[in-house]
């Protein structure tokens, strides 16, 4: 039996929407599958390196990636009205240059945050330290990912929204693309179909089981928060929306792309749909 890795970040969205793989509520016939939980930069290094056969990566990063992987149409987290946050402490005054820290160099906040404040000093590490340097000084500010935004100190508070920065970039009306999963080409076409289809029939299951399978992973201790915490968490960031990218979804991605592009992160201007899987290869084929 082949093994596949798959490659996800260790949030509470990602190990929700990866489960239903790993406790065989989902499967593919000769196809064994592993997982490795790494942060978000972590496995963002590791796609421009073609490490991994399929991963979880930032949105941001994909136009550097795209000629070694195509672009999964499912396990998708995208921001409504919420995202990331930059949080200081309570009544600071941030300067001009204010010191920040940065959850990674490719990750979607980290691109919106540059364009939004180019005098910041800013430092990267990883996700989970941010919160605490903060705290501690070492820095004036940082970007919160992934379930800290609902869990940080009473001690900090928010500078401003992620969200509200996209909005003013984007002009509004679009979700906020922050992560979603790649494949690597040299997968053959009519296997990669076959790896996305299990891909989203595993997130749609997630969805209909999903108490049945959050109190798995809480039993488990798969996950860092509670499960009031979990509940909402996942309401935000693997809903509905998250099992097959939407039409609306697309041109959220293609904003993303464009405001990159205009501000020197891309060499080209892409298209995601052009860079997803052709579905439609698996019914040409066996017509």
């Amino acid at each position: 039996m082949k093994k596949t890795l798959i490659a996800h970040s260790p949030d509470a969205d990602d190990i929700f929407m990866y489960y239903a793989i790993k406790f065989g509520w989902v499967g593919m016939q000769n196809i064994g599958f592993e997982n490795i939980a790494l942060d978000i930069q972590t496995l963002n290094e590791a796609a421009l390196n073609s490490e991994y056969e399929i991963a979880a990566i930032s949105f941001a990063l994909y136009p550097l990636i795209r000629e070694n992987y195509a672009l999964l149409k499912t396990a998708v987290s995208f921001g409504e009205g919420y995202g990331p946050k930059i949080i200081k402490k309570k009544d600071a005054k941030l300067k001009k240059n204010f010191k920040v820290a940065l959850s990674g160099k490719h990750t979607t906040n980290a691109m919106l945050f540059r364009i939004a404040y180019p005098n910041a000093k800013v430092v990267y590490m990883n996700f989970l330290e941010i919160e605490e340097a903060v705290l501690n000084g070492s820095v004036d500010a940082g970007v919160l990912i992934h379930e800290s935004i609902l869990t940080y100190s009473s001690e900090l508070e928010v500078e401003k929204e992620m969200w509200d920065i996209w909005r003013e970039l984007s002009g509004g009306g679009l979700p906020l693309p922050l992560g979603g999963m790649a494949i690597i080409r040299s997968i053959p076409l009519n296997k990669a179909i076959v790896y996305e289809e299990t891909l989203t029939k595993a997130v749609k299951i997630a969805r209909e089981h999903k108490y049945k399978l959050s109190q798995m992973l809480l039993e488990r201790n798969l996950v860092r928060i509670d499960a009031p915490t979990l509940d909402k968490y996942l309401e935000l960031y693997a809903n509905d929306d998250s099992i097959s990218l939407s039409p609306i979804q697309y041109k959220a991605i293609d904003k993303l792309f464009e405001i990159g592009y205009k501000h020197g992160f891309y060499d080209t201007l892409i298209k995601a749909e052009d860079f997803t899987i052709p579905s439609e290869y698996k019914v040409i084929r066996n017509s």
